[in-house]
């Protein structure tokens, strides 16, 4: 699996590192990703996903059931 947060649908960006004498030169700036096991309490199950550290403020913020169905209608979720 890609390394794309799974729910906030966030993913490795392109930018430039730029010297001291403004030479630049690509680079990839990452999503903060870990691989968290969640209980999913309105199934009864647990669920891993791979969530950004933006996702993990989501889903303590709303919840997971909710974050979860925010994620199904943009698509982020990949299963």
């Amino acid at each position: 699996m890609s390394k794309i947060c799974q729910i906030t649908g966030k993913k490795a960006m392109v930018g430039n590192n730029v010297a001291h004498s403004n030479l630049r030169t690509k680079r990839k700036f990452k999503a903060n990703l870990f691989t968290k096991k969640f209980y999913w309490v309105e199934e009864d199950c647990w669920v891993n996903l791979k969530v950004s550290a933006a996702g993990l403020r989501l889903i303590n913020k709303v919840g997971l059931d909710a974050a979860i169905n925010r994620a199904a209608e943009k698509g982020y979720l990949n299963a």
